[in-house]
């Protein structure tokens, strides 16, 4: 796999995750207002683009993984980046809604 196509891919990566991070962030301002209605559509929404992410992550790795020799660049590092970033955001901001949740009762 060339450069300009692992790069296509870091690219994708750092699309769905960035919108799922600023999701996730405009998810912890509103449930720290005191709003817990769209926590659950919006982490649906979250979830599909880290799912989509993911994918595009797999297709790289299961080409790597069949032998075809793949030119790493930095635009897949940071999307890499990205995507982890992002998963642990996820985490740490459901852990927050639940304790805004428990002190709003």
């Amino acid at each position: 796999m060339k450069k300009d196509e692992v790069a296509m891919i870091g690219f994708e990566i750092v699309a769905y995750s960035g919108d799922a991070r600023s999701k996730l962030l405009t998810l912890l301002k509103e449930t720290k207002l005191g709003n817990f209605t769209e926590v659950q559509p919006t982490i649906d929404i979250v979830d599909d683009l880290l799912k989509k992410a993911h994918e595009s992550q797999t297709k790289m790795l299961a080409t790597e993984a069949g032998g075809e020799e793949v030119e790493l660049g930095f635009i897949f590092v940071h999307g890499q980046d990205h995507l982890m970033t992002t998963l642990l955001l996820r985490d740490v901001v459901m852990d927050m809604i639940e304790l805004y949740q428990r002190t709003n009762v």
